[in-house]
């Protein structure tokens, strides 16, 4: 892309936002530091990156994975590959036709393993399956049963295996509650009912409960011509949480007003007695032509007894892709992981590690890095829920190439574990796991 071009072009399309196109791998990449051997697994990465070059919004280019493979102490590969679902097999195709067509995903959102699948995940549609190596398999309907799409950020219980999931519709149903057992097979499909269609990114679990998040997003086509996708803000709609028990139905829903806002990115739910907390990255609103609302650490308790909902700003810095540890999704934590985005553009200009018990936190500036979503992996040989690594995509501007940063979460500010180099740019994109093996 041309100097001037780069100066026009939305950010998702310049400087580190901009696709890349080749599909490469790299073997024996160059380590700085040493590897704990602990650390056996692939890191994934999945985001937006146009085939074409060309996209009307962020969230609509072909998906790419990126991923490195670690053993022994070694960084054994780099590789990044196209996810081949039939969106990217048509390049004249359109995100917005294949509304109807499960397989026409852009599968460029999340990236997980369950149930034996690495799945590319994109919440329009079904997710795809994937090799170890990144390959393309197919689609996963689950043998049939599930009928429509599938959320991008499912939530995978830590005590029972389950995945619990979700979809949302911009025709009845428009919110549909998803179960699957460990093995992978999908026992339950709940309809809920919402006033209408609204754009649901995420959702909450806990021990006990599914809480899911009904805000005045609303699905509206005359949001093409400003924000891109067909979704703006309308307060008129309204804003509340609904908590189910997790093997409930729609008759099960409770449902608590709470002030208009967006939640793209929940860090973690819990159950405290009566009492139900849920730490966000709230954001005032979202698709409002004229208005791009920060979002902020903030938390919300809803008390099952008084059906109130307390809500908490936490933080005023401005952060996004929140993680916890995997053992405590839905259970109580005390530590969480975000991004310090930077003031240009969605990237991190810096990690924050949250103890949410003391009301304290660590920032680790990057220096010119830019961040992608921090990965908790946990150190079997270390104690404590933040016993473990941060590991994060970090793009370096000087050198136009980037890098895996391993950070001992105990000791955030100190220096890091290692750095693995890619011979590559990694371009700025949203969400990946940690896959152990």
């Amino acid at each position: 892309m041309s100097e001037a071009r780069q100066e026009t072009a939305p950010f998702w399309l310049r400087d580190n936002f901009a696709p890349t196109f080749e599909e490469r791998t790299d073997f024996d990449l160059n380590v700085i530091g040493h590897i704990p051997d602990s650390l056996q697994g692939t890191l994934l990465r999945n985001g937006a990156n146009p085939q074409s070059g060309e996209s009307a919004h962020w969230f609509l280019g072909n998906g790419m994975l990126h991923g490195v493979r670690i053993e022994a102490g070694q960084a054994k590969w780099y590789r990044n590959r196209y996810v081949k679902t039939p969106l990217y097999l048509k390049p004249d195709g359109d995100v917005m036709d294949g509304l109807g067509d499960m397989t026409m995903s852009a599968a460029n959102t999340n990236v997980i393993h369950h149930a034996g699948k690495i799945m590319a995940l994109e919440e329009g549609h079904w997710p795809f399956v994937v090799s170890n190596e990144l390959e393309t398999v197919g689609p996963n309907n689950y043998g049939g049963k599930l009928e429509g799409a599938m959320t991008a950020h499912p939530k995978l219980c830590p005590e029972t295996g389950e995945l619990l999931a979700f979809s949302y519709g911009m025709t009845p149903p428009y919110l549909t509650y998803l179960r699957a057992s460990a093995s992978g097979e999908l026992l339950q499909t709940e309809q809920i009912e919402v006033p209408g269609a609204t754009m649901i990114h995420d959702f909450n679990v806990t021990r006990n409960f599914v809480i899911f998040m009904d805000l005045p997003a609303v699905w509206n086509f005359e949001g093409m011509a400003t924000t891109g996708l067909p979704i703006l803000w309308d307060e008129s709609y309204g804003a509340r949480l609904g908590v189910m028990p997790r093997n409930g139905g729609n008759a099960d829903v409770v449902w608590y007003e709470i002030d208009p806002c967006y939640v793209f990115h929940p860090l973690n739910a819990y159950e405290n007695g009566d009492k139900i907390v849920i730490d966000v990255c709230r954001m005032d609103d979202t698709m409002k032509p004229g208005s791009s609302a920060p979002p902020m650490l903030y938390r919300w308790t809803i008390d099952q007894a008084s059906g109130r909902v307390t809500e908490t700003q936490l933080d005023d810095r401005v952060v996004d892709f929140p993680r916890v540890a995997d053992a405590v999704v839905g259970l109580k934590h005390q530590f969480g992981y975000c991004a310090a985005f930077a003031g240009s553009a969605p990237y991190g200009e810096g990690l924050i590690k949250y103890d949410l018990e003391a009301g304290t936190s660590e920032y680790r500036h990057l220096d010119g890095g830019q961040a992608s979503e921090a990965v908790f992996v946990k150190d079997p040989a270390a104690s404590g829920e933040d016993g473990g690594f941060l590991l994060s995509y970090v793009y370096q501007p000087e050198i136009d190439q980037s890098e895996v940063l391993i950070l001992n979460a105990q000791d955030m500010l100190g220096e890091p574990v290692a750095r693995i180099q890619i011979p590559a740019r990694v371009p700025a994109g949203f969400h990946g796991n940690w896959i152990g093996d």
